[in-house]
């Protein structure tokens, strides 16, 4: 599914920090950052940090799972979008609701909990392993890019 104006989708548990803000915001001419996270949406605290991190020309909004399905469906039309989300958990939600992006970037999954080593510095447990495996079988390109002038690594492999 090609949504009108999302110029990249990616995964990070540390949402926005200084490699998004500087390499991708630059690289995509972005001038709109979505965020989908359910416990996030629900945390005005973080919220609050987290549009301190982004520059003043840049939107920011959060969303949960749910209402993004439907957000995502109408596309930003005009705009560049950057969608972030902590987990592939958010995205394969989002593809049980008919969402399913092109292109998906994972930036960082931090070992924890069930995590173990997948590739360099990126985590995951056997559940998102599968997860992604599916989001790759119903079309999505998943890669590892942790910023843009990295080189694009193929997971589809690995999985």
């Amino acid at each position: 599914m090609n949504i009108e104006g999302i110029v990249l989708v990616r995964i990070d548990d540390r949402l926005i920090h200084g490699q998004v803000m500087t390499s991708w915001l630059n690289y995509t001419g972005a001038n709109k950052i979505m965020i989908i996270d359910d416990g996030v949406a629900g945390d005005k605290f973080m919220k609050s940090v987290l549009k301190t991190c982004v520059p003043a020309n840049v939107k920011l909004a959060t969303f949960t799972v749910e209402k993004a399905a439907v957000r995502l469906k109408k596309g930003f039309a005009g705009d560049k979008c950057i969608i972030l989300v902590k987990y592939p958990e958010t995205l394969y939600r989002l593809m049980k609701e008919g969402v399913i992006f092109d292109e998906i970037n994972i930036g960082g999954m931090g070992v924890s909990g069930t995590r173990t080593k997948f590739f360099r510095n990126i985590s995951a447990s056997e559940e998102e392993k599968q997860m992604l495996k599916e989001m790759v079988d119903a079309g999505s390109k998943i890669s590892v890019r942790i910023i843009a002038e990295d080189s694009a690594t193929d997971i589809s492999k690995m999985l």
